[in-house]
């Protein structure tokens, strides 16, 4: 009789949900309409691309959208403006990280040394990253590289030099200096941060041996700044990869493909040739291109960390 018991005990036991499968449950209900959300997010606007790469959607002509399976693509791939735009592409993020991290590394170390007013400098050093794209093109185009009004064109006046008309002259490098603006003060703040943490023990240790200002700054500082600069390196160049709104607000794109990056020969491509198929073939190869970027850093810079750790 007692054994009865203690079995019909264990099966209501074991017939009733634990603690922890109904928290479980709990949270996988309260999780699923935001995970749903975020599905339907991704996933329509994905789908529709892929839709409309596989067909010949003109805007001019709306009613007309034939099934052309690959041919998109293959367009877009052979286009002139393809090689331009994927070398400019690979040329404003090489220059860019080169310019955010080098300056980067040297902002950092000079704020690191106290000073009166550090924590404005520091402030004003880092609020140019909140300045929206658009706004700081427009800052740069009309009051700063402006050839007849702006300060570079005084500047150069008041020397008795020619103004250069920097949009028409050197476009990509225009672009190049107005990005880099933008991404510097996000490298200073990373690499600032990193240098706080720096064991100021280390360095007096080594001005008693006798080691300089550089040998310190190479053997000391640089080796502990290596993860940050990583972390630096990988974020922008995935956000490097897309930029518009500096190319589109400044040069247009031109003069001919010489600002065109991929982001801009795809905009174009839609809105201004109103070639929507095309175009959603390029939005999935700039993908590809971005993912397999991102796969190849995240890979080695995560090599790179585990082999230092």
């Amino acid at each position: 009789m007692v054994a009865s018991d203690n079995s019909e005990a264990l099966q209501r036991a074991s017939a009733q949900p634990s603690r922890s499968t109904v928290k479980s449950r709990v949270s996988l209900i309260a999780v699923s309409p935001s995970v749903l959300a975020l599905l339907i997010w991704m996933i329509v606007p994905l789908a529709l691309t892929i839709y409309f790469s596989l067909i010949r959607y003109n805007l001019l002509y709306p009613g007309e959208r034939p099934f052309v399976g690959l041919e998109n693509f293959y367009y877009f791939l052979t286009d002139q403006g393809f090689i331009a735009g994927a070398m400019n592409t690979l040329r404003l993020v090489l220059s860019v990280l080169a310019i955010s991290v080098v300056a980067g590394v040297l902002i950092a170390v000079l704020v690191d040394t106290p000073f009166f007013g550090r924590g404005v400098v520091r402030v004003l050093l880092i609020s140019p990253f909140f300045i929206m794209p658009t706004v700081s093109a427009l800052v740069w185009k009309n009051l700063l590289l402006h050839p007849v009004s702006g300060v570079f064109a005084a500047v150069w006046r008041f020397f008795g030099a020619t103004p250069v008309d920097w949009f028409s002259q050197y476009p990509m490098l225009s672009i190049i200096i107005i990005v880099s603006w933008q991404w510097i003060p996000f490298a200073v703040l990373i690499l600032m941060t990193a240098m706080q943490s720096l064991d100021q023990e280390q360095k007096d240790a080594a001005r008693l041996d006798g080691a300089g200002p550089l040998s310190i700054f190479i053997h000391i500082t640089l080796p502990h700044l290596a993860r940050p600069i990583a972390v630096v390196v990988m974020i922008e160049t995935i956000f490097l990869l897309s930029i518009f709104a500096e190319i589109y607000t400044t040069t247009g794109g031109g003069p001919g493909y010489d600002t065109t990056n991929l982001a801009y020969l795809i905009y174009s491509q839609a809105l201004l040739q109103f070639d929507v198929g095309m175009a959603s073939a390029g939005g999935l190869v700039a993908v590809v291109i971005a993912n397999i970027a991102a796969f190849i850093l995240v890979r080695m810079i995560g090599k790179s960390l585990t082999d230092k750790a």
